[in-house]
């Protein structure tokens, strides 16, 4: 098989380049050309010439989507970190205008760290880029590199435990966690000490852990609490145990803004753990993209 490297460079049309990157996003001939405003037969037409020049179909119907083939995903991240290289060298020096900008902005993060950021963030692009777009993904447990080496995703905020040293990282804030259990709750009537808390039933919030901090805790000192529910999303959590005899442990702005809306009794835990970190993280080579960069601030605006 050819590749790009073993072909003449003057004569390989290098806007095939853009159309195969925004291929491999979209895994789909009518959204890419949606997304690049062309045409469905002029995609239609430059995947089958990618597919002669690169002598490998790319991408490969399964159903009602397109699926890439390995050749495809190991041509995906060198293509795309090589249009980012271009695009900002050819952006050096030019100055970013949120007000007129149209970029999509690609995010992960969690659904309690989005109900944290994303009502103040909205609030201040309203007015000073009212045409951004974002578009958020769910976040694993570890910190997707993958997708932020091929451009899948432009930022990730989010609580990690190790990040190479090719991504570049931004404190956001700190977190720390409370109990939350339904008002009136049979067992806990005033102060909540450790005792009560091992005897309640728990719902977890797992988001793709296999053992939180909580847990972590009780392991170290020969104990253990009773889960009986668990499930990734934090939100959906909070109205579970308002309608039930579970408690909850949740990050501490989350629990409060649900008081706040549902019958909950707040409580501090029974034990001291110390404040965990939430981070903005981009591959450090995305340091001079101008408008990554204002996002960024925008967002470390957003306490």
């Amino acid at each position: 098989m050819r590749d790009i490297c073993e072909m003449n460079i003057n004569t390989f049309d290098l806007n095939l380049l853009r159309i195969l990157d925004v291929l491999l996003r979209e895994q789909n001939v009518s959204r890419a050309a949606e997304r690049l405003a062309l045409s469905q037969p002029t995609v239609s037409n430059a995947l089958a010439r990618l597919r002669e020049l690169l002598d490998d179909p790319l991408l490969v119907r399964i159903g009602r989507r397109m699926q890439p083939t390995p050749k495809a995903l190991a041509l995906e991240g060198p293509i795309r970190s090589a249009l980012q290289q271009i695009e900002q060298t050819l952006n050096v020096g030019e100055s970013f205008d949120p007000r007129l900008s149209r970029q999509t902005f690609r995010i992960a993060m969690t659904d309690f760290v989005e109900q944290l950021c994303m009502p103040g963030l909205l609030r201040r692009l309203q007015d000073r880029a009212p045409n951004l777009r974002l578009d958020i993904a769910p976040l694993a447990p570890s910190l997707p590199v993958d997708a932020l080496d091929r451009g899948q995703l432009d930022l990730v905020l989010g609580r990690f435990d190790e990040i190479p040293a090719r991504f570049a990282r931004h404190h956001w804030r700190s977190e720390t966690l409370q109990i939350a259990l339904r008002k009136e709750h049979p067992l806990v009537s005033g102060a909540l000490d450790l005792d009560t808390f091992l005897r309640l039933r728990h719902l977890w919030v797992h988001g793709g852990q296999t053992r939180g901090m909580v847990d972590q805790w009780l392991g170290e000192q020969g104990l253990a609490r009773q889960i009986v529910y668990t499930t990734p999303n934090y939100l959906q959590a909070a109205h579970l145990v308002a309608a039930s005899d579970l408690c909850v442990v949740l990050p501490t702005q989350l629990a409060r803004h649900f008081a706040t809306l549902l019958p909950l009794q707040l409580h501090d835990l029974p034990f001291a753990l110390e404040a965990f970190e939430l981070e903005l993280v981009h591959l450090a080579q995305r340091g001079q993209d101008r408008a990554l960069g204002w996002l960024v601030g925008e967002i470390l605006r957003v306490v």
